[in-house]
């Protein structure tokens, strides 16, 4: 590992693969979408094997459409498989969302309706997916815009109940539980405090976007700005309640300069170590 980071690192997206090769950042791994590298061989590929010979790599799917009452992608899985086999990356995770109906995919993060046919429906699905893969994955809760009138369970409980029933583990995405605490009217501290320590392997932080719709300011999940306060202010508290995490900075849209990105990784370290060590000092 080329880094003397303890936990975080960055979204490894194409613009910054020759910075990122020639620079080796001091971030302690790296993350990429999945899907990106499903092809043959190419330049993508050959990059992913040189950034793997000295950082861990986390393999974080977009595309799986886990909660889909469509049949499960079975030539998706069959390429992660593939993937993950030649790469051998430390985590793979996916959305607990669905994206897809009747064979069409939408360029979108659907949420699921929390529900108990929903959740059985979802667990199953985890289960096989980890039985093909013959690993264990993570699931990211989403940013929701919406609130379904059929849920009748909290979404902090359905994702612990999925965890709890498939085996998987958490990818907590902290801007998600704003933006959606947010549009949605609920207290993004309320959902981290159910949230047992054990069952999250990895952190999410990112920034969003904003837009009027119908009089109302809505907080977009796009990726494509720097972590605002009240995000890094969560990230702190999410520390506090469930110690250090390995962290990944998202930045998909609107791409900074690498060192940029960079720096947002080592603030969320510098904040890490100094929750941790008030909550040690306090505790």
């Amino acid at each position: 590992m080329q880094s003397s980071l303890l936990l975080t690192g960055i979204g490894l997206r194409t613009p910054h693969y020759t910075a990122f090769l020639e620079k080796h950042p001091g971030v302690a791994w790296i993350e990429v979408h999945s899907e990106n590298y499903f092809g043959e061989g190419g330049k993508p590929l050959q990059v992913l094997e040189k950034v793997r010979s000295d950082y861990p790599i986390s393999l974080h799917g977009v595309g799986l459409s886990l909660g889909s009452t469509d049949e499960l992608n079975w030539q998706h899985l069959k390429k992660l498989k593939d993937l993950a086999g030649h790469i051998q990356p430390c985590l793979i995770s996916e959305h607990l969302s669905w994206s897809s109906i009747d064979g069409h995919y939408l360029h979108d993060l659907l949420p699921l309706p929390y529900t108990e046919e929903a959740l059985e429906h979802i667990v199953s699905r985890i289960q096989q997916v980890q039985a093909y893969l013959n690993r264990q994955i993570l699931i990211e809760n989403i940013a929701s815009y919406i609130r379904y009138t059929s849920s009748v369970i909290p979404e902090q409980e359905f994702l612990l109940e999925v965890v709890k029933r498939s085996g998987c583990g958490i990818l907590l995405d902290i801007n998600n539980i704003y933006v959606t605490a947010i549009n949605l009217g609920l207290d993004p501290q309320h959902y981290l405090s159910a949230i047992p320590a054990n069952l999250v392997q990895e952190i999410h932080l990112a920034g969003f976007s904003t837009m009027i719709m119908d009089d109302h300011e809505i907080l977009i999940d796009s990726h494509n700005r720097p972590v605002v306060p009240a995000v890094w202010d969560l990230y702190r508290y999410a520390i506090q309640q469930l110690g250090p995490k390995p962290t990944i900075i998202e930045w998909d849209n609107d791409l900074p300069s690498l060192e940029t990105l960079c720096l947002e990784a080592y603030r969320a370290e510098k904040i890490m170590r100094e929750a941790y060590v008030a909550t040690k000092l306090t505790g």
